[in-house]
């Protein structure tokens, strides 16, 4: 085996094992913020929740959809009552999309409830090590937009 490739084939093993995981929480946490909501559409709200106000082709690029299924994916959560549309003051033919105060209020509810999870699945972890954790996320991150 080349030098090295231990290392990568446990980092593969895991993260898959990781991936299917959040994909799965990722779909139970869309169906405790509203019974109909899609789960691709779960991070799209975290963002609005963390951002704020965002033109729908930021969106877009951010969440790595085409225009097409962002317009979908808004129109049913406006349909839900948790996101709403603005025209962009900067520029006409663009919307401005944000969390509704009902949006806020259910995305906040999950994200703490997911918190809490954390707190209580890793209550053995000392602090440290789960701030670690977090920095090395937030560098692979990184490291995965370039």
């Amino acid at each position: 085996m080349e030098h090295g490739s231990r290392e990568f084939l446990s980092l593969e093993r895991e993260l898959t094992l990781f991936l299917r995981r959040a994909r799965a929480s990722q779909g139970e946490m869309a169906r405790e913020v509203h019974p109909d909501l899609e789960s691709a559409a779960y991070g799209l709200l975290v963002r609005l929740d963390e951002c704020g106000r965002q033109r729908a082709t930021d969106l877009a690029a951010y969440i790595g959809v085409g225009k097409a299924t962002m317009s979908r994916q808004l129109r049913a959560l406006e349909h839900l009552g948790l996101v709403a549309r603005e025209p962009d003051p900067a520029d006409g033919r663009a919307w401005l999309v944000h969390l509704t105060d009902e949006g806020r209020r259910r995305v906040g509810s999950v994200r703490e409830a997911r918190r809490a999870r954390y707190v209580s699945q890793l209550s053995h972890w000392n602090r440290r090590e789960v701030a670690e954790l977090a920095r090395l996320l937030e560098q692979l991150n990184r490291s995965m937009e370039k």
